[in-house]
């Protein structure tokens, strides 16, 4: 099952829905070791900002599962997470004493999106 059959169906009980999705979201003590490798240990500031990214994904995504509308959205999808994350996640990286733009924020959110699309494609059965 793909990252969106897994969307579309979460789509359909949208108010269930991010509470189901998040059962197939990537720890985030994984996310921050993929994403941070350098930060041993995890910052608190990382840990918060990759679960904020993450969670804003899997909403967002939820909300274009449940309209219909998942294809051909990447722009729009990023450029709403963005929304929804960018000052918050800059302000928690920089506390790391992580420089972030707003280029390298959608770099980690393009990340997340990749990182859940394989996390997604290794949990589903093989034929």
């Amino acid at each position: 099952m793909s990252f969106l059959s897994v969307l579309e169906a979460i789509g359909k009980g949208f108010t269930k829905g991010l509470k189901w999705a998040v059962t197939y979201a990537v720890p985030i003590e994984r996310l921050v070791a993929l994403l941070f490798p350098s930060a041993a240990p995890v910052a608190k500031e990382i840990a918060d900002a990759t679960a904020l990214i993450q969670n804003a994904v899997l909403m967002v995504e939820q909300k274009y599962a449940a309209s219909g509308a998942q294809s051909g959205t990447g722009k729009q999808k990023l450029d709403e997470v963005m929304l929804l994350t960018g000052q918050a996640v800059t302000s928690l990286l920089s506390k790391a004493n992580i420089a972030a733009d707003a280029a390298y924020i959608a770099n980690l959110i393009s990340a997340v999106v990749a990182i859940l699309n394989v996390q997604q494609a290794q949990s589903a059965p093989h034929a």
